[in-house]
């Protein structure tokens, strides 16, 4: 299991403690990013490899002084604690509370930040799930979100992937309530449906994280373009989480963490290869926005409405 020990490795050296590091394999790609704050905050990005060692410790110090939300990528391919690919979820699966999300606690509160750790393969009562698990300062697991949307595509010539092979679609909307905001969450090919961020958008969220692993046929497509339309749609911020490329693996990630404005600018994008990046959040200059713009009170709910039919 040495994709598990590398994502507790590196839960570890975000936390400023050390394990010993696993066998020197290839390493896969992975990613991250960051905080939104009241009025003004910050957002810590990563995009970056499988654990290293303690290769991130030296990144504590914008963790602990600067910033109090940390994202990490959806982590099956981009080896959080799973190689990306039907074959190996039911192999890699776990329970939550579990090893991996364990540790995300501990480097939440080690840090006193909030982590919205990914996702992992879960299982629960003989079925499995693309979950993202978010922790508050305290280590207190605050929600977990199962992807509503299965990756089924098929792209001839290029792409062919299903995950619902031997994955189950959630059931539910996701949000949790912070002192600066409160937070939608998705998983990759959550983004692709509008109307889930118009919920959140109807339920006050003013900000909105999809940990994703876009790929080299449909990131350079539609990447950029979905997180900008669902931050103008609903004047909120979009943050989106992806995996390093690794053009030796058997699914390669697009790469571009990115986070987008509520007026569609991109405040922050990395690159493809491993780094940190940051972006201030504003929530007045969102306020301002929505004031200038005024799209929520000039909708026709006479002649169209989104609604959610579950709570």
């Amino acid at each position: 299991m040495l994709h598990k020990q590398r994502a507790i490795n590196r839960c570890l050296s975000l936390a400023g403690k050390k394990t010993p590091s696993p066998r020197r394999q290839q390493a896969r790609r992975r990613g991250g990013a960051g905080r939104g704050g009241a009025g003004r905050g910050r957002i810590l990005g990563r995009c970056g490899t499988a654990p290293r060692g303690a290769g991130a410790v030296t990144h504590r110090p914008p963790f602990r002084l600067r910033c109090q939300w940390c994202f990490l990528a959806e982590p099956w391919l981009e080896c959080f604690n799973s190689p990306y690919g039907t074959k190996y979820f039911p192999e890699y699966a776990e329970k939550i509370p579990g090893d991996s999300t364990q540790k995300l606690s501990e480097v939440a509160k080690k840090c006193s930040i909030y982590v919205i750790g990914g996702s992992i393969p879960e299982e629960d009562a003989g079925k499995l799930y693309n979950t993202c698990a978010v922790f508050g300062p305290d280590g207190t697991l605050l929600v977990k979100h199962r992807k509503l949307h299965l990756f089924d595509i098929d792209v001839p010539g290029k792409i062919t992937f299903q995950e619902s092979k031997t994955l189950s679609p959630g059931d539910s909307f996701s949000t949790f309530d912070t002192p600066y905001c409160r937070v939608g969450l998705g998983i990759c090919y959550d983004i692709r449906f509008a109307e889930l961020a118009q919920i959140y958008a109807q339920r006050g969220c003013q900000l909105l994280v999809y940990p994703a692993a876009f790929n080299l046929t449909t990131g350079p497509a539609h990447w950029e373009l979905l997180q900008r339309g669902r931050a103008v749609d609903n004047q909120v911020y979009v943050a989106t989480a992806s995996p390093a490329r690794d053009d030796k693996a058997s699914y390669v990630a697009w790469g571009h963490s990115t986070v987008v404005s509520p007026w569609g600018e991109v405040l922050v994008k990395a690159g493809t290869e491993e780094m940190i990046v940051y972006s201030d959040i504003d929530l007045k200059k969102l306020a301002e926005i929505r004031q200038q713009i005024p799209i929520f009170s000039q909708k026709r709910s006479d002649l169209y409405a989104v609604e959610a039919k579950k709570p």
